[in-house]
């Protein structure tokens, strides 16, 4: 049996817990808002536009349901928060589709968009991270992380929500791919496995300051480069090589590479 006091701490611990929804719960909601937007099969899965708005409608009704166990956390009441998040998802959706076209013109292993859709671990961990960051702009609290923790789980690849992402942006491949919270990226960006855009300090008193780098349109960043820092901005139309270690700005049109010595001898 196990000690009294110990059960007593762990039942002060449960009873005082916030209440929030599941992240099983959470992501079911959020695949199937994806798989509105990107069904699986390629038949029609709705006859009407009337039958696909009631399956919205139904979506921001759990929405709202969800959010009710945490309905103090929230800044507005769970109904007028779902209706907001449900106005933003043409914007998601306009996102996404960019995100799928960049996917497709610059990967030639990619035959088509529902493959993209299916299979790509780039677009899932994006498609995450564009409803978490929906979230986030809505000031819900925790979900935004849960999301995309979910998704790092899934993928390898680790998105903060408070990131800010523009348009068309290419992730390859992905696995180890690090987004830091306060990452800005432009348009037309394209990311390798392994690449890291972090912060040069973790100290807890730089919490509210830009910590994270600023990519412009039109970089590409091959796997394993790790660019680091708040005040560091990579100019647009830049490529930054593998395995590139950055920790200061380089203007656009820049081509920067990691040369290593590499002897063998017999």
């Amino acid at each position: 049996m196990l000690p009294r006091d110990f059960l007593e701490t762990l039942h002060k611990i449960h009873s005082t817990t916030d209440s929030f929804p599941p992240t099983s719960a959470v992501a079911r909601l959020v695949t199937r808002l994806i798989l509105l937007l990107f069904p699986e099969q390629t038949k029609i899965h709705y006859h009407s536009v009337d039958k696909l708005g009631e399956a919205f409608i139904r979506l921001e009704r759990d929405l709202t349901d969800m959010l009710q166990s945490m309905h103090s956390h929230l800044p507005d009441s769970p109904s007028n928060v779902s209706a907001q998040f449900i106005e933003k998802i043409p914007e998601i959706y306009h996102l996404l589709r960019t995100d799928v076209s960049a996917i497709l013109s610059g990967d030639p292993a990619a035959t088509s968009e529902y493959e993209i859709v299916r299979a790509y671990p780039g677009f899932y961990a994006v498609a995450f991270y564009r409803i978490a960051h929906a979230f986030y702009d809505l000031n819900i609290p925790l979900l935004p992380r849960v999301l995309t923790e979910f998704a790092h789980s899934r993928t390898g690849i680790d998105i903060h929500p408070s990131a800010e992402i523009d348009e068309y942006l290419f992730i390859d491949h992905g696995t180890g791919i690090v987004i830091g919270e306060t990452t800005v990226i432009g348009r037309n960006v394209k990311l390798y496995q392994g690449v890291t855009l972090g912060a040069l300090s973790v100290s807890k008193e730089l919490a509210s300051q830009k910590r994270h780098p600023t990519v412009e349109n039109d970089v590409v960043i091959y796997s394993g480069a790790t660019i680091l820092g708040g005040e560091t901005v990579i100019g647009h139309h830049s490529i930054v090589g593998g395995n590139v270690w950055l920790t200061h700005s380089i203007k656009p049109y820049t081509k920067i590479y990691h040369q290593e010595q590499v002897l063998i001898k017999g």
